[in-house]
């Protein structure tokens, strides 16, 4: 399941087979409610990577067993492991692919009404930028600097592997979704024990 240079991880049919068998695991998904709010795997809790960064020491006590970590393709999942690492959290894993690989083996979904994920968005946004200022930039000399540092922002973002227009999206209303309550959470997480 794992080697030296990557996290642990769970794959769809692995964390199915284990659902199945009634032993699964506590699954935190930590994709933004409105993103949740789309579509989950059944039974998981919404705990946004940010809430769970501020919160994980609270999160921490009420996570004493196996937990899978959930995002959309699998890269806030494993922000995510290592700040609850970093909280002392041990039997951590992401699922592998994220919601992604589990909607294409056909796992079961959750669906509420249906959003742009936050990564079409930044390329909706992003390239309605760069396109916008090429063209003014024909009849405004400077203006296509613009789309120049959108593509410096979108190169940063790949190497770094954030991306601050998809952080700012997030904040927007129509991604925002019902608010997660940390408080409700832990009293699930209490509750399931």
């Amino acid at each position: 399941m794992t080697t030296a240079a990557s996290k642990a991880t769970f794959t769809p049919a692995a964390l199915q087979h284990l659902i199945n068998n009634g032993s699964a695991p506590r699954l935190l998904d930590v994709r933004t409610p409105g993103e949740f709010q789309t579509s989950h795997i059944p039974g998981a809790y919404n705990v946004p990577l940010d809430t769970l960064r501020e919160h994980r020491s609270e999160l921490r006590r009420h996570l004493d067993e196996d937990v899978v970590l959930v995002c959309r393709s699998g890269s806030r999942a494993s922000q995510a492991e290592q700040a609850l690492a970093e909280a002392g959290l041990p039997n951590l894993r992401v699922l592998d692919g994220g919601m992604m690989a589990w909607e294409a083996s056909g796992a079961p979904v959750n669906r509420g009404p249906e959003r742009w994920e936050l990564e079409r968005q930044v390329r909706l946004v992003a390239g309605s930028v760069v396109l916008v200022s090429g063209v003014v930039g024909f009849f405004v000399p400077g203006v296509h600097l613009i789309g120049t540092a959108i593509g410096a922002g979108l190169t940063f973002a790949a190497l770094s592997n954030t991306c601050a227009m998809g952080m700012m999206l997030s904040k927007l209303p129509y991604n925002r979704g019902p608010r997660t309550d940390i408080r409700t959470v832990i009293a699930s997480l209490r509750d399931r024990s």
